[in-house]
């Protein structure tokens, strides 16, 4: 009896600690609001080494390149990094979409969207203009 008791011990233990490890290994998921058309501006980042003075994406700390359709978040939004390697959708005034991946931060922004020049080319826009008005939603894949 005693070896079947310390058995469904053990067993339990196990699955604790499985459970456990993989709650750990993503930590941020699922603790933000699903957002649809929220109202932000646009602004032109760069992602790339030694563009602007900004380090490595906050996300998974690399450099991106801006062929890429990625962005930052306010600091709001990026959610202290639930938002890591989702998807959302930029929608333009003229309600064309455009989706882009989560990789940075823009601390001190709000209500901001940094979009890769890549995106910027992709609505057709020239990126002198500095911000425009768009509207972002969260995808659900």
């Amino acid at each position: 009896m005693a070896s079947t008791t310390n058995a469904a011990v053990i067993f339990g233990i196990l699955v604790f600690l499985q459970v456990s490890c993989a709650v750990s290994r993503h930590p941020a998921e699922g603790k933000f609001e699903l957002r649809q058309n929220v109202p932000a501006v646009m602004t032109v980042n760069g992602f790339q080494e030694g563009e602007g003075g900004g380090g490595p994406a906050s996300c998974d700390g690399q450099y991106h390149n801006d062929d890429e359709f990625v962005v930052s978040l306010s600091s709001e939004w990026y959610a202290g990094g639930a938002r890591c390697g989702r998807t959302i959708r930029i929608v333009d005034t003229f309600n064309i979409g455009i989706n882009a991946q989560v990789v940075d931060e823009c601390a001190g922004c709000d209500n901001e969207v940094g979009a890769s020049s890549h995106i910027w080319n992709n609505f057709h826009l020239d990126t002198s203009l500095g911000q425009v008005d768009i509207r972002w939603s969260d995808l659900d894949s």
